[in-house]
């Protein structure tokens, strides 16, 4: 089975309905995933976000909470990513944390997948090239585990 290194931007369509939802629960069905422990604060932030932006009701973001925790996604400790993170993140002019996943998939040697635009335009960019093959975008993840070309 492939396993998948998955950051919030992926884990947040497993409980929130939004565009990308159904690819995310495809790939969630399809690989073994795992994700820095950042994933759960970072999903608890994203869900805080969408009260405030009238999105979810607080009861529905306690409950889209409460589903992350037993997602089948393996959480592993931030600890050993802080330096390649903080590395990867000054060479790429990037969010450390952002950088943290990019680093874990180094690690396992296994690819990173994020719904996350901006930070997959800003690994496309020629200075960017060391990490471009390790990062691959959701919906183009969820053709390919499917056996089709992405549309």
């Amino acid at each position: 089975m492939t396993t998948l290194v998955i950051d919030a931007s992926v884990a947040i369509k497993w409980v929130v309905p939004e565009e990308g939802s159904e690819a995310a629960t495809a790939i969630k069905a399809r690989a073994r995933l795992i994700a820095p422990e950042l994933l759960l604060p970072e999903c608890a932030n994203i869900l805080w976000k969408k009260v405030q932006r009238g999105e979810l009701s607080r009861d529905e973001a306690v409950l889209a909470a409460r589903l992350l925790l037993v997602a089948n996604i393996e959480l592993l400790s931030t600890r050993p990513l802080i330096e390649p993170a903080t590395r990867i993140a000054v060479e790429l002019q990037h969010p450390a944390y952002d950088c943290t996943y990019l680093a874990l998939a180094q690690a396992q040697n296994c690819r990173f997948v994020t719904a996350d635009e901006r930070l997959l335009r800003r690994l496309a960019q020629a200075d960017a090239s060391a990490y471009r093959d390790q990062a691959a975008s959701l919906s183009e993840t969820a053709a390919a585990l499917a056996g089709s070309t992405p549309q």
